[in-house]
């Protein structure tokens, strides 16, 4: 698992889009982070998951609004409150089963790029 994770921090700069193949639509992996965060901690506050990716506030803002409009995620407003603190970011079923699907795909991508860079060494 380790070693994974090492091949994935290599070379993750390389995928800048992944394409959602039951969509059509596509998610950049920035996007596929913030899910991520999203899904550990969805009461976060847009500030705290800016500190948290290292995204600025504007760029989770932009992420999230797209992720709302393919409706990967939902807000969940408490009390019907104007106070933003009081809104938490849900996964809806069809984010988590995407998010499933693209992170598996992304690995399976970053394995086979691991793979073929080993081989070019090991030449």
């Amino acid at each position: 698992m380790i070693y994974l994770q090492q091949i994935l921090s290599l070379i993750n700069h390389s995928l800048k889009i992944i394409n959602l193949m039951t969509t059509g639509k596509s998610i950049t992996e920035d996007q596929l982070d913030l899910m991520h965060i999203i899904e550990k901690d969805g009461k976060a506050s847009q500030r705290a998951i800016s500190q948290n990716s290292g995204f600025s506030i504007g760029k989770v803002n932009y992420c999230v609004k797209a992720l709302i409009d393919i409706g990967f995620i939902k807000i969940h407003n408490f009390n019907n409150s104007n106070n933003k603190l009081n809104y938490t970011y849900i996964l809806t079923p069809k984010g988590i089963q995407e998010k499933t699907a693209i992170t598996k795909q992304f690995i399976i991508k970053k394995k086979q790029e691991y793979d073929k860079l080993k081989s070019y060494i090991n030449k």
